[in-house]
């Protein structure tokens, strides 16, 4: 691999556009909002969301679990939030609501997954990917977990790719992340029985997110007013009031429903009309 091609680019939190080259962060976007409950959050919390804090949240990542590097870890089992796509996916794979999850992950591009810990290792900490180069050393740690990578020679990002190989392996419970809306439709067109979970929605138009919410299952809100108003219509199940996870299906209302059932946590339920939002949302949104 030369140096030219080890390049990554993610939408980081707030729909920052991050470029990473050789480990290093050399390029940080203005961020689409200033502020976000779940930044806080962060094992390195932000708390406005200006390039420097940004830079520095991405530099810990690259240094603590190696993110966008040949050293980048892939297994983990500790919940970031209570609700997550991660958490909610690798749940699904543990009680047998889900046997395969498709994923994006920086270093190994679309892969298929069918272990829990391999989910929340992946996903758990991900950003936004936009692009991404192979590394050998990824990809022999995803596959000795089990992981089955799409395209080990140029680490494509293709969803719709992943999702067609899970059911050609014979994976009949199928479920995929996307943050684009046109391929979340084709996927719904072509796999009407897949689980699609809508992510990294902050910036979306009205239109791009009617089709992602009639496409999906499941939807996070992220910093999106569309998403909240469009999927928080439509949703049967809410997660969260800050940055909530709305269940459109009634497939994805049981995963939650389930992941409750089984949880010792505290819970509230109550009719009500959706969406309810705390007053601590992303600012702006977008």
């Amino acid at each position: 691999m030369t140096e030219n091609t080890d390049e990554h680019i993610l939408e980081a939190v707030g729909r920052c556009r991050v470029v990473i080259r050789n480990g290093k962060v050399i390029e940080v976007g203005e961020a689409q909002i200033t502020t976000c409950p779940l930044t806080k959050k962060f094992a390195y919390p932000i708390s406005d969301l200006d390039k420097e804090s940004v830079k520095a949240n991405i530099e810990y990542r690259i240094k603590t679990w190696g993110m966008c590097t040949p050293r980048r870890e892939v297994s983990d089992t500790r919940p970031f939030v209570g609700f997550g796509a991660s958490e909610l996916l690798s749940f699904g794979l543990s009680v047998g609501l889900l046997d395969a999850v498709v994923l994006a992950c920086d270093g190994a591009g679309t892969i298929i997954v069918t272990k829990p810990a391999l989910v929340q290792g992946i996903g758990g900490r991900m950003s936004g990917l936009v692009r991404t180069v192979p590394y050998r050393e990824v990809i022999t740690r995803i596959e000795d977990n089990g992981g089955i990578v799409i395209d080990k020679a140029h680490a494509a990002l293709d969803q719709t790719a992943g999702v067609a190989k899970a059911y050609a392996m014979g994976y009949k419970n199928v479920a995929v992340t996307v943050a684009i809306p046109a391929e979340a439709k084709k996927i719904r067109d072509c796999y009407p029985e897949v689980m699609i979970f809508g992510v990294h929605v902050t910036g979306l138009n009205h239109m791009e997110a009617e089709m992602l919410v009639s496409a999906g299952d499941l939807i996070t809100a992220c910093a999106s007013k569309n998403i909240r108003e469009i999927a928080g219509k439509k949703a049967l199940v809410q997660a969260g009031v800050a940055v909530p996870i709305f269940a459109v299906t009634q497939k994805a209302k049981e995963l939650i429903i389930e992941k409750i059932r089984q949880s010792n946590e505290q819970v509230l339920i109550k009719t009500t009309r959706l969406p309810v939002l705390s007053e601590q949302q992303p600012e702006p949104l977008v």
